[in-house]
């Protein structure tokens, strides 16, 4: 690999973690360094960093606020009944 990229990857453990994980980035970027942007977005996936997938965590943290908010509201309406 040549020695740019090495030094990308120092500087981007993120994605040097990703390269460790998935083991053909290795001979991609020895073979493509230009490869290197699909590195990036394919890393960002692999993190869950794209915007659909941010919007759907968003998504599924306000959905679970709003079950505990009506739990907390049944819960306190059960409690002034008794």
């Amino acid at each position: 690999m040549r020695r740019d990229i090495q030094l990308y990857l120092d500087e981007h453990m993120d994605q040097k973690l990703f390269v460790r994980l998935h083991p053909e980035w290795y001979r991609r970027l020895s073979r493509e360094p230009g490869q290197l942007n699909n590195l990036k977005s394919a890393a960002d996936v692999f993190y869950g960093r794209t915007f659909p997938q941010r919007i759907d965590r968003l998504n599924e943290q306000a959905g679970l606020l709003s079950l505990l908010m009506s739990m907390m509201q049944a819960m306190g309406s059960s409690q002034n009944q008794g």
